[in-house]
């Protein structure tokens, strides 16, 4: 499969791409049980939000996008099932933690997948909360950790210029 894999970034205020988006995040949804949200709490979350996305033009198909909050707080962050361990979530997270200090987000106790994930790129665990979907099931509150070895890591493997 040829890919021609580009980086974008949407600032807040536009919709930019949020229908690819909103569609990749269903597939997720549908296959994997995870990221369950409204229609209009995800677009308007995305339209708050600044957005990094990675389109693949040679299938004219969205790889996986971030929608991340002024302060540094991940909304949401998916990637193609056809695109993971290729290094695009980490890519995505680095690009997060580039423009913010600090770096935040909730996953479900029970999406081990995402844990996994987080926890590889060094987020630590700060609190577990209790019925925070809107379904009742329980999340955790994820910070990246402060050693400056993890944002090294991150910044080195991964620029914003790729």
């Amino acid at each position: 499969m040829s890919i021609n894999v580009q980086r974008l970034e949407v600032p807040p205020g536009s919709d930019d791409n949020v229908d690819r988006a909103w569609n990749l995040k269903e597939r997720i949804r549908r296959t994997e049980g995870v990221l369950r949200q409204r229609r209009s709490f995800f677009t308007t979350a995305y339209e708050r939000a600044t957005v990094f996305l990675y389109l693949d033009r040679s299938a004219d198909r969205l790889v996986g996008f971030a929608t991340v909050r002024r302060d540094g707080y991940i909304l949401f962050l998916a990637v193609d099932s056809d695109y993971r361990g290729q290094g695009f979530g980490e890519r995505l997270v680095a690009s997060v933690a580039e423009r913010h200090a600090t770096v935040t987000c909730h996953a479900r106790t029970t999406n081990r997948n995402a844990l996994a994930f987080y926890e590889s790129l060094g987020f630590e665990v700060q609190r577990q909360i209790d019925g925070y979907y809107e379904d009742g099931g329980d999340a955790y509150y994820l910070q990246l950790g402060e050693a400056p070895s993890i944002r090294e890591r991150l910044a080195d493997r991964f620029t914003l210029g790729e």
